[in-house]
């Protein structure tokens, strides 16, 4: 509102009236202790956050019969059933829900809708209303005065699919003012239900970077953040689940490596001042995203140095009439997993410059998965990095703490 008084874009009495407003809308903020999640759309009050970590939603629907919140299990065992006050106005206070990113949504007399007091983010395969709960002390997301990179678009041509596909690239900073300097590519794929913008919008990833270069623990780099969804016309509908064959997942998979290897890299290299060796190209990815790294990397191990596999099924057969289901109850054998990958340790560990696993512990079965690979793999004698995220289960806030761990491990 200072801004607004000394441009005299309103007269006295106007300015007056919205710092009244202003002073009136802190004093209620502060006696109850909440204020607007930073993930609101501008001006919305609601979600608003309590000091003590609980959340409160609010809507306003006079017509309605019943309201409930639902979303992400770190909100809490939902849905909620929410309240309607004298005027029309339903809401409900969740205690202590997870901190990090939560997609939610409303159900309003049975039918699912977005909020409209929140931004909205590709995720459950659409555009769905999220929230950002502050974890007190972590910062190393956040947005500090720092040097920043760029995030850029760049739209190719696939001729794998026929189809135009859209790319975000991080560029470190100094990108442009160090002409002559060239750096190392990481690919960073997103999971099932999300697209490129995942990374970038729900993962903070370039601020994650930003921090890190700065304080020097990361090396500059380019990150590559591709839309991980490419089926041919002839190939059945793409889906993940339990009931998916082996076979397909092999097509879905062997589809997106080949623009990853044929289509992706390339345009990459000629685009941007990358060093377009395997020693300095890594490939990292969060569940689905994960399980194509494990995929692609397996296969093409002349492309890539560094692997990482973040909260995702590691595969142990390869029949093609398998379920994903049922090869996720097999116990992992490194000898034979991936076509023999890790058979020979001393092969693979002399290629590969590191091999990183991890899971949020509240993850259930894919963290003890996870674990029981990173186990089977070291009595092999190969070593990865597995690392645990504590207290965060299938969503961002383990992802955001897996790059900040993997990102000063690459390049070294």
């Amino acid at each position: 509102m200072d801004t607004l008084c000394t441009r005299n874009l309103y007269s006295a009495t106007a300015a007056a009236v919205l710092l009244s407003l202003g002073a009136a809308r802190l004093l209620a903020q502060t006696s109850d202790e909440s204020s607007p999640a930073p993930s609101n759309v501008p001006g919305a009050m609601s979600p608003s956050i309590h000091s003590d970590g609980r959340v409160t939603f609010t809507l306003r629907a006079p017509e309605a019969h019943s309201i409930q919140v639902a979303g992400g299990d770190g909100l809490g065992k939902g849905p909620f059933p929410m309240t309607k006050g004298a005027d029309g106005t339903w809401s409900v206070t969740i205690s202590h829900p997870v901190p990090g990113f939560h997609y939610y949504w409303f159900i309003l007399d049975g039918v699912s809708v977005n909020d409209p007091g929140s931004e909205t983010y590709n995720g459950y395969s659409k555009e769905i209303s999220g929230i950002e709960i502050p974890e007190p002390g972590v910062d190393f997301y956040a947005v500090k005065s720092v040097p920043h990179g760029e995030v850029r678009e760049r739209w190719y041509l696939s001729r794998i699919t026929g189809q135009w596909r859209h790319v975000l690239v991080y560029t470190p900073p100094g990108y442009e003012r160090s002409l002559s300097r060239r750096y190392p590519v990481l690919i960073l794929l997103h999971g099932m239900g999300e697209d490129e913008t995942g990374w970038t919008r729900q993962g903070k990833a370039q601020f994650i970077l930003d921090n890190l270069i700065a304080a020097g623990k990361a090396q500059p780099m380019i990150v590559v953040m591709d839309r991980g969804y490419a089926v041919k016309s002839a190939a059945p509908q793409f889906a993940i689940n339990g009931d998916t064959r082996l076979g397909d997942l092999q097509l879905y998979f062997g589809t997106f490596a080949d623009i990853v290897i044929h289509e992706l890299i390339p345009t990459i290299d000629a685009s941007y001042r990358t060093i377009s060796d395997r020693r300095h190209r890594a490939i990292a990815g969060l569940s689905m995203g994960g399980m194509q790294t494990l995929f692609i990397a397996s296969r093409h191990l002349d492309e890539f140095a560094y692997i990482a596999s973040l909260s995702a099924v590691v595969l142990g057969g390869s029949d093609p009439d398998e379920t994903l289901g049922e090869d996720f109850q097999r116990e992992f054998d490194p000898k034979t997993a991936y076509d023999g990958l890790f058979s020979d340790a001393v092969k693979f560990n002399k290629r590969v410059k590191l091999l990183w696993l991890g899971a949020g512990t509240e993850e259930e079965m894919v963290h003890a998965k996870v674990g029981e690979v990173a186990d089977a793999l070291r009595r092999n004698g190969v070593q990865p990095v597995f690392f645990e995220s504590h207290g965060t289960a299938h969503e961002w806030q383990t992802w955001r703490r897996d790059l900040y761990d993997l990102a000063p491990r690459l390049f070294r």
